[in-house]
């Protein structure tokens, strides 16, 4: 069976739930290879291993933590050189997506961004995606060189499937441009202690209903009662309201989770285009006219002032 690579997401070896996502559907069209770069391989190769990496590349530089993509484009190419893949995945996220599309740049190869599935094709693999503001779903495949693929978080169960998880060292040489931009200073994101937004299994939106940032508490307590991250609209990221890294929609994240519940949102095309490939969508607006209403499973007609404390007293007591 062909192999297929698949890039790690991790911070310092512990491996980001994409990832696993990538293995559970690389093994649809080959054996998952996975390519670890950075510090923490010993942490990571256990976990990969378990969810099928029959192979894990790594290599270790300080380039890849003092430069941009660059130095990692030049590593997975020689994982690339290396392996001969049937295909290589990467997860949905801003690196991710540049990586991906330097890579097919190079390899001369065509490049699919934002699939929601991914399965075995008799030319290769096809995947699926949503598009036109996920008003259409899609199928198609790489009909030139590789397939480079991209996936959104959320697209697949996690499933364990234990392999022999083989650690080789992966020699890399950097071209001219891998240390053509450097980084001068990180400042680490304030944590909030909920899920990342676009790998949260449930998220908790709020839009311009919410009437003001001092309001927004009341979606944040139904949010942290059900584990899940906080999401907002355009509108209320605009009215400053709540920071711009937690915005869906066209010009912000797009989020896939299990559930999503929109509260005070009416339902924009733009916001639409962010969460509309959501498995079970709720909607809270005291618009019955909302066009929210139009791609939800489940809607609430009411204020969410009196509808939101009352689902996160019930999910409280229902958990209690």
């Amino acid at each position: 069976m062909a192999e297929v690579l698949v890039y790690v997401d991790h911070v310092d070896g512990a491996v980001r739930k994409p990832t696993l996502e990538l293995l559970t559907l690389a093994r649809r069209i080959g054996e998952p290879v996975a390519v670890h770069l950075g510090a923490g391989a010993d942490t990571a190769a256990p976990v990969l291993a378990e969810h099928g990496a029959v192979k894990i590349l790594t290599a270790d530089a300080p380039e890849f933590a003092e430069y941009l993509v660059a130095p990692k484009v030049d590593a997975v190419q020689a994982a690339y050189k290396a392996v001969s893949p049937a295909a290589v995945l990467f997860p949905s996220s801003a690196e991710g997506k540049e990586i991906a599309a330097r890579l097919a740049v190079r390899i001369g190869s065509g490049i699919i961004t934002d699939a929601v599935d991914l399965e075995a094709g008799d030319e290769g693999p096809v995947a699926t995606q949503s598009v036109f503001a996920a008003a259409f779903t899609t199928k198609s495949r790489v009909s030139k060189g590789t397939p480079v693929i991209t996936v959104k978080p959320n697209s697949a169960a996690v499933e364990a499937a234990p392999a022999a998880g083989a650690v080789e060292q992966l020699a890399v040489s950097f071209g001219a441009q891998a240390t053509g931009t450097k980084i001068v200073s990180r400042t680490p994101r304030e944590s909030t202690g909920r899920p990342e937004l676009t790998e949260a299994a449930i998220v908790v939106s709020g839009g311009r209903g919410v009437n003001g940032a001092e309001n927004f508490p009341v979606i944040e307590a139904l949010a942290d009662s059900l584990g899940a991250a906080v999401g907002a609209s355009r509108a209320a990221v605009d009215a400053g309201w709540y920071p711009h890294t937690n915005q869906v929609g066209q010009t912000g994240k797009s989020v896939s989770p299990q559930l999503y519940i929109a509260a005070g949102i009416s339902g924009a095309i733009q916001h639409r285009a962010g969460m509309q490939t959501s498995k079970t969508i709720v909607a809270i607006n005291k618009d019955e006219e909302a066009p929210i209403f139009e791609l939800v499973d489940y809607g609430v007609v009411g204020d969410l002032f009196d509808v939101v404390p009352q689902l996160t007293e019930e999910v409280k007591a229902r958990k209690g």
